[in-house]
């Protein structure tokens, strides 16, 4: 799910990205074991109409940036990625609708990829025709037919459909209802409102991504990881509801949860987190409609009397579309007195977000919400906690201790000896 940040935010992000990849370790570290699954497919699909002429990216061209993006993302594609390209509007630049709504072609066809061969195709493109987006969809959905690996069509357009009544909306529910597991991420280049409400309808309908992208950077990083998403093991997020209080609100086990967030409301989670273990939790939250700009996460541990442990929050000023922070609470590992272990402390997770909206834009359904939980063994700091956090440390200030004590014995010394000496004198 999607970056400019102040200081904090970065922070905050560094601390969902470390959650991030702990989660993701046991999977990568499995990643060279045979799976018996086909490879991931990855269909980019790109807009070639006239309007990628239009010098706005970085004072570039749209397809001189698209097509640096590409060489980029084609230099990094795993091996074990099959990928394709296909194009819209690239090859029909007349006037009749019927023939410009069919201009969809493979450029490069999905298989095992040779960068030279995808990059020479790619130089040749030239901004020619029309937008038939529905139609290229529903052959980029068949280009991916067969095998049982993760399909993924990447959408990069800078206008929206201009093939109606072919709706790419409906076009993206079709592909959804076939149940063959593909889905589809879009990238509107410079958008419009128009244009960005239909490319986000159509990642909603598949369960992907929307990307606004003004820059040369943005793009080509949004791209490579959507590429690289690919080859990661599929993880299907779980389905749940928070709740307006801490005392109602689910408890979650280590996982990927998936809710929905109204603007500016605040929704509870619970964690069980037993002794010496450590909670690693993230948060995403998305702005899948037009929000004012200057927003934020925040993502608080809370204990069940109230008592904040720890928080991460993140902030945005309307030029990113996901918004993530994250935290990191580790319990140490304590006994009763009877010598028995404790019980499992209950953490109570808010995520609370601070976006808003022109009147006119819909609030309902709320905002696409990610959170990920980790309950994992916490650090071997017994020494540490009884150093007070400290750890070695307490050697350095134990030296320094001992030379200040030392230093003050010699000064007073030598002031005595100096006063001694000015009395006989």
């Amino acid at each position: 799910m999607i970056t400019r940040k102040r200081p904090v935010a970065g922070v905050c992000a560094l601390l969902a990205a470390l959650t991030a990849g702990l989660v993701a370790f046991p999977a990568a570290a499995a990643a060279d074991e045979p799976t018996g699954r086909d490879a991931p497919k990855v269909n980019l699909v790109l807009d070639v109409s006239g309007s990628m002429r239009a010098r706005d990216i970085d004072g570039r061209s749209r397809m001189a940036a698209a097509k640096q993006a590409f060489n980029e993302v084609l230099d990094a594609t795993p091996e074990e990625v099959e990928l394709g390209i296909r194009t819209l509007g690239a090859n029909y630049a007349g006037d009749d609708r019927e023939e410009g709504c069919e201009d969809t072609a493979q450029l490069y066809p999905v298989g095992p990829l040779d960068r030279t061969e995808a990059k020479t195709a790619v130089a040749t493109l030239t901004p020619t025709g029309w937008t038939p987006i529905g139609p290229a969809l529903l052959k980029a959905a068949d280009d991916l037919e067969g095998g049982d690996g993760s399909k993924r069509i990447v959408l990069i357009s800078d206008g929206e459909d201009t093939c109606a009544p072919l709706d790419p909306c409906e076009v993206a529910r079709e592909i959804a209802a076939k149940g063959i597991g593909l889905t589809v991420d879009t990238l509107g280049l410079v958008p419009n409102v128009k244009m960005s409400r239909q490319l986000s309808c159509i990642a909603e309908a598949t369960g992907g991504t929307y990307t606004s992208v003004e820059h040369q950077d943005e793009l080509t990083d949004r791209v490579n990881e959507l590429v690289d998403r690919a080859a990661e093991p599929v993880v299907t997020p779980v389905a749940t509801e928070g709740a307006a209080s801490c005392t109602r609100a689910p408890t979650l086990g280590s996982g990927l949860y998936t809710d929905r967030e109204e603007f500016g409301q605040q929704r509870w989670y619970r964690v069980e987190l037993p002794a010496g273990q450590e909670l690693r939790a993230s948060v995403s939250v998305a702005a899948d409609r037009a929000v004012r700009p200057d927003y934020g996460v925040l993502l608080r541990a809370v204990t069940v009397h109230g008592r904040e442990i720890v928080r991460g929050e993140a902030t945005g000023n309307g030029r990113t579309d996901v918004l993530s922070t994250g935290l990191r609470y580790p319990r140490p590992e304590r006994e009763d007195d009877d010598g028995g272990k404790p019980a499992a402390e209950v953490v109570c997770l808010a995520v609370t977000n601070s976006f808003s909206a022109d009147s006119g834009v819909k609030t309902t359904p709320g905002l696409p919400l990610e959170l990920t939980v980790d309950v994992v063994d916490g650090p071997d700091g017994s020494s540490d906690v009884a150093s007070f956090g400290l750890g070695r440390g307490w050697w350095l200030l134990g030296a320094l201790v001992l030379t200040g004590f030392l230093a003050g014995l010699v000064w007073g010394w030598l002031s005595r000896w100096r006063i001694a000496v000015w009395r006989t004198s």
